[in-house]
Formats: C-alpha cells, sequence, structure tokens
C-alpha cells in the first residue's frame, strides 16, 4: 500500500469514489454541522455490525475520479468542513497527499479510520476520528494501537459496543493505554439496534468515566438505513 508516493500529481490522481455528499454530521464532537462527506470505496476488515457495508469491496463498480474532480466537486457545496471517510480511506494508495490537498482547500478536514493502518504521516491539521474495533465486531485483532500516541487534542477515540462484553473491553483498554491523560477525546457509541442508549449511559456515569457518550444522529434523524445522509 502506497499512502504517499511524492513523485505523483495529486490532481492527477485517481481514487474510487462511492459517493460524495452534503449531510450533517452525525457523530463525534462536531455532530451537527454542516459537512461534506467524502466516501471512498474499499475496506479490508469486515465488522459484523458494520452499517456502511456497501463500500466494503474494493471491486465494485463506482465512480473514478481525480484529486482534481474530488475537489471541484466539493467546493460546489460551498462549506469549510470536510470528512474522508469509507470504507477505510487508510486502505487506499496516495491518501495522505489527497489529505493535504482538501487541507490546504478546507478549513476542517476529518480522517475517519478504523485505526488499522499507521496514522504517523497524516498531516496534523487532520482531525484523527479512530474508530477502535471492539471484540463483537470480531476485528479487534486488527487494532494499531500504537496510534494512540499520535493523538493530539484535535483528536478523537472512538469505541463503537454493542454489549458489556465491549464494554469492558473499552475500559480495559483506556486503563492499559492511559487513554484517560490522553489530549483526545475518549467517544463512546452503542451499536444502533444492538444496545440500549440508557444501558451504555448508566455504564458510564457508573464507572466515572472521562468519556463522551454519543448517538448516530443522522440514523435519528433519517431512516436508518438510508445513504447519503
Amino acid at each position: 500500500m502506497n499512502l504517499r508516493d511524492k513523485s505523483i500529481d495529486i490532481l492527477l490522481t485517481e481514487f474510487r469514489i462511492n459517493e460524495i455528499f452534503y449531510s450533517l454530521q452525525g457523530e463525534g464532537t462536531r455532530a451537527g454541522l454542516p459537512c461534506v462527506f467524502i466516501r471512498l470505496q474499499g475496506c479490508k476488515l469486515r465488522c459484523s455490525w458494520c452499517d456502511t457495508k456497501f463500500a466494503q469491496k474494493f471491486d465494485d463498480k463506482t465512480d473514478v475520479m481525480t484529486g482534481s474532480q474530488i475537489l471541484e466537486e466539493v467546493k460546489k457545496y460551498e462549506c469549510s468542513f470536510v470528512a474522508l471517510t469509507g470504507g477505510e480511506p487508510m486502505d487506499h494508495d496516495n491518501v495522505i497527499p489527497l489529505l493535504d490537498l482538501l487541507c490546504d482547500n478546507f478549513e476542517t478536514v476529518e480522517l475517519e479510520t478504523n485505526g488499522s493502518v499507521d496514522l504517523s504521516e497524516v498531516d496534523k491539521r487532520v482531525v484523527r476520528i479512530m474508530d477502535m474495533k471492539a471484540l463483537s465486531s470480531g476485528m479487534s485483532k486488527f487494532n494499531h494501537y500504537a496510534n494512540f500516541g499520535l493523538l493530539t487534542n484535535r483528536d478523537e477515540v472512538k469505541f463503537v459496543v454493542a454489549d458489556s462484553e465491549d464494554y469492558t473491553w473499552a475500559k480495559d483498554v483506556i486503563e492499559r493505554y492511559q487513554l484517560q491523560d490522553s489530549p483526545a477525546e475518549i467517544i463512546f457509541s452503542p451499536v444502533f439496534g444492538s444496545m440500549e442508549a440508557s444501558e451504555l449511559a448508566g455504564m458510564i456515569l457508573k464507572d466515572k468515566l472521562r468519556a463522551r457518550m454519543q448517538l448516530q444522529l443522522h440514523k435519528y434523524i433519517w431512516d436508518p438505513d438510508a445513504r447519503s445522509v
């Protein structure tokens, strides 16, 4: 995987795009803000509760767009907040210069990543949203814990939990890696349709965690299975 090829012209480099759309950010500390989403096609992981399975396969028929075309499309929405998501953006060649390009043109750029790939080359202007994979996902063995050492107060670590076992696992990770002392925001989110929000809230309060709980706002505003929202 070639995350950065300094010899390439990013404006001419092609990417497989599942969709580009304008909506409200539904998660994290910027939930509720208007945002342009760039969803790349393809992810190497197969989480049991993935809600974007339509973007998993690299070989699915998708639009191919150059960096220049992506930039032109995003600028149409006249929005300074952009999120690069997937699939898994970090599974794609030359995603690093694409992030650089976005940072050069927009005020806030988020990278939504599953945390399985080294993030050390990501532009420091990027807000890194690391979605750590809990036990129920079936993908926890792929978590790249070394990324915790890169976190700043711009970044977020997200634990999506489906049950009490996932919650206990996440709490152990926070303690083992001293994330309570990390400058990054710690976020807990229940798997939609699997865990009651009140149950997760009760656990967080009982344990007095320094964490923010979130719900996926877009799934309450629109149909939970709706695309491009």
